[in-house]
């Protein structure tokens, strides 16, 4: 009696194990059906995948319509089965994604998630792909669940919160660009510092009413920036620009100098090359002054306007910064205007707050 206990217990304790090695993970031939699964009839068939380029360990919940249907890390996919209309996605818990397009019956959507930066808060962007692209990348995914989610309509009178945003009414091609900072909050503050080359596009002009020639190579080249940084790439801020130039002399204005301060207000785009690359570009417009000393004394403002390209070497949060300005600005009055911009290459380092 006692042996036929003691093997009613052990093979109770083998089913228990079986039991839960079926459930903690998904068998293979489910985790097969789903990367080939067809959308049931008069419904659509949504399949989320998370690829990361440089992979982050947290998880981000989905949560499709309304009802949170899993939890993705890198490499691993859930499918859902929709009914046909209006869908949104919700990737992410603070730091949200969000994705919406019209499903229709008997149709397969494929949704690619990346995890781009953080560790507890994670920041993603998410996209539809074609049907090639996301067969593919489920072929080299992890299935996670044990069957597909079936998840009702959204509500057409009371949309989730995210809908109300201008992205989730964008056409099912498009995509959603997070509005999360690095730093997680809607913006970031960036002080940058830069100092390099510059050189006056004309060194021939009238300074005062005398011809004069300049040394176009300027001297003490150093700028100092303050924007605002939006976590979809968009920046804006102010600059302070300043740098030198000797005139040399005609025999009527010996040792004379001019010194040009630009105060602009600049608008900029950041594209995320990488997680620590981001090419930019830009434009500004604001007021040039040009003093002048030595030989004369006087001043003259006007308008100043600029274009900038560069890139950002995110090292977080200190970071390299590069850039290429060319100014166009020009002080005094009408017909006795001086031509004061130019272009150059700036180089510093920026300071997130």
């Amino acid at each position: 009696m006692n042996q036929l206990c003691a093997c009613r217990s052990v093979g109770g304790a083998l089913l228990l194990s079986a039991l839960c090695g079926l459930f903690s993970t998904p068998p293979a031939h489910a985790e097969d059906g789903a990367r080939h699964a067809t959308p049931p009839s008069g419904k659509a068939l949504v399949s989320v995948f998370r690829i990361d380029r440089e992979p982050l360990a947290a998880q981000v919940p989905v949560i499709v319509n309304t009802a949170l249907v899993g939890e993705l890390a890198h490499g691993t996919f859930i499918t859902a089965t929709v009914s046909p209309g209006n869908t949104y996605l919700r990737i992410g818990d603070r730091v949200l994604s969000t994705l919406s397009f019209v499903a229709a019956a008997d149709q397969s959507y494929f949704v690619r998630v990346e995890a781009i930066y953080g560790q507890t808060l994670v920041r993603t962007e998410v996209y539809l792909v074609s049907e090639i692209e996301g067969r593919r990348a489920l072929a080299q995914s992890r299935f996670v669940g044990v069957a597909p989610a079936v998840v009702a309509p959204a509500p057409p009178t009371e949309q989730p919160s995210y809908a109300a945003e201008p992205a989730a009414t964008q056409p099912a091609a498009a995509r959603e660009i997070p509005v999360a900072t690095e730093s997680g909050r809607d913006w970031d503050i960036a002080l940058i510092a830069n100092a390099g080359t510059f050189k006056l596009a004309n060194g021939n002009q009238v300074v005062a009413g005398l011809p004069s020639t300049y040394d176009t190579a300027s001297k003490s080249v150093f700028g100092f920036e303050a924007e605002w940084r939006r976590g979809a790439g968009v920046a804006a801020g102010g600059e302070v620009f300043s740098y030198k130039n000797a005139l040399v002399s005609t025999g009527a204005i010996p040792n004379a100098r001019q010194e040009v301060l630009a105060i602009m207000v600049n608008g900029k785009y950041y594209f995320r090359a990488a997680s620590w690359l981001y090419p930019f570009v830009g434009a500004g417009i604001g007021l040039a002054r040009a003093t002048y000393s030595g030989g004369f004394k006087g001043n003259a403002k006007g308008l100043a306007y600029q274009g900038l390209a560069g890139l950002e070497f995110r090292l977080k949060p200190v970071s390299l910064y590069v850039q290429y300005k060319y100014l166009t600005a020009t002080t005094g009055r009408t017909s006795n205007e001086v031509n004061v911009g130019g272009s150059g290459i700036l180089a510093g380092v920026s300071i997130l707050f």
